[in-house]
């Protein structure tokens, strides 16, 4: 069974792309239908879809600004839209299809078949990843999984000193004086992190809380057992102190 999420800001549109795939029950499963792009986002990343029919012409995100919005898109995409001008920009997006409205039975017929084929594909490593983590979470494992360098890592949270960012690249700085570069930022890491040992202390760092020598006061610094210095932003610098 294929799970499928619909975004379309016209409630009716949604109704009869319901209506069609209700023919291929037997095939797909709506998990989903949004009007707004923006609420989306969350339920994508929350679940392992294997299809998104998406409109293009919507008044606060179009569909193609929503595509890039998501940082590894290892689901198919089907662009559903009245304007076939769209269609070069589609493929320019990697869209496995494109359906004109009204659609027709039979173009929707195929594009479900591109849609199996599609999720026959092997696991990407970002999806065996979620997988993983979601596995993770729910045998309450304190280990958390770092997709690097081709490989899939597994660290305990009490063997990172901290993480810098750079951006959209983040590195992880181990106990035993090791580093791990990731291209994730460091709002991405800090989600994976437990909150009670871990703290975001300035834009750019988190600390394991657990790993602090000395706080400079004055300074507006940590100092780690490793003896590496952390600066903490005057905006969290309250926050922090709370946490003692």
């Amino acid at each position: 069974m294929l799970n499928a999420i619909i975004i379309d800001d016209e409630p009716k549109a949604i109704q009869s792309l319901l209506w069609e795939l209700s023919e291929f029950k037997n095939e797909i499963h709506v998990i989903d239908t949004f009007t707004e792009p923006e609420k989306a986002l969350a339920s994508i990343k929350e679940n392992n879809i294997d299809c998104l029919f998406l409109d293009i012409e919507m008044p606060t995100m179009d569909g193609f600004q929503f595509l890039d919005q998501i940082e590894t898109i290892d689901f198919a995409v089907v662009i559903t839209t009245a304007y076939n001008e769209y269609a070069i920009t589609a493929l320019k997006k990697q869209a496995l299809d494109y359906l004109l409205k009204p659609i027709d039975s039979d173009d929707l017929k195929e594009a479900i078949k591109k849609i199996k084929k599609h999720s026959e594909k092997p696991l990407s490593s970002h999806k065996f990843e979620d997988i993983l983590l979601k596995f993770n979470n729910r045998l309450n494992l304190k280990k958390i999984t770092i997709n690097t360098d081709g490989k899939l890592v597994f660290l305990e949270p009490k063997d990172i000193l901290y993480v810098a960012s750079d951006g959209n690249y983040s590195t992880l700085f181990l106990s035993d004086k090791k580093k791990i570069l990731v291209t994730k930022k460091l709002k991405e890491i800090n989600d994976l992190l437990p909150s009670g040992e871990f703290f975001r202390v300035h834009n750019s760092y988190i600390i394991n809380l657990h790993k602090i020598k000395e706080f400079l006061k004055v300074d507006g610094y940590v100092i780690l057992e490793s003896g590496d210095k952390i600066p903490v932003s005057r905006q969290r610098k309250v926050e922090f102190l709370e946490k003692f």
